[in-house]
């Protein structure tokens, strides 16, 4: 449970998105564990785990152990769902990112290279680019059916979307 826990804390402390110039040495990560006297071995799992764990287009992997497999799928998890909603636009907006522009089309099927990129995207084209794939990407039986109900969540939500961006609704 302690690598668990600690991966699923220390996750994105390094991401590249979030903090580049650490992102490969897991310097945040690392130093805390360290900091706080955990044995070299749990922090190499940890950080194995952490290699694992997060989205990556095309190129994401399936993790190597039992405790990865959980930790990437609480992290897909929370990406889905009414809060997963309100992150994206949260996250997106951060960015300045348009809501939605009909111009802009979903970039797919990228690499891990191509998806760390920052491009010309939308909050709407997020949910194509990344949050409707999840659901297919769950490694566990009990993710498997919490994301098939927010899959649900984000569908609906995105068809109200459309109606109402086209006022039909």
């Amino acid at each position: 449970m302690l690598i668990v826990e600690l991966a699923a804390l220390l996750h994105d402390v390094d991401d590249v998105k979030l903090s580049p110039e650490t992102h490969e040495s897991k310097k945040n990560a690392v130093g805390f564990m360290k900091n706080n006297g955990v044995d070299d071995k749990v922090i190499a799992s940890v950080c194995k785990i952490i290699d694992e764990v997060s989205f990556a287009g095309i190129d994401s992997v399936v993790p190597s152990t039992i405790e990865g497999k959980c930790v990437q799928d609480a992290d897909r998890l929370d990406a889905m769902g009414a809060i997963g909603i309100a992150r994206a636009f949260a996250y997106c907006g951060s960015k300045g990112r348009r809501i939605h522009d009909l111009d802009i089309k979903p970039m797919t099927n990228r690499n891990k290279a191509d998806y760390n990129q920052n491009h010309n995207s939308t909050s709407i084209n997020h949910f194509y680019e990344k949050l409707l794939l999840l659901k297919d990407m769950m490694n566990t039986e009990t993710a498997k059916k919490t994301a098939m109900h927010r899959q649900a969540v984000m569908e609906d939500f995105l068809e109200e979307f459309m109606a109402e961006w086209k006022g039909e609704k």
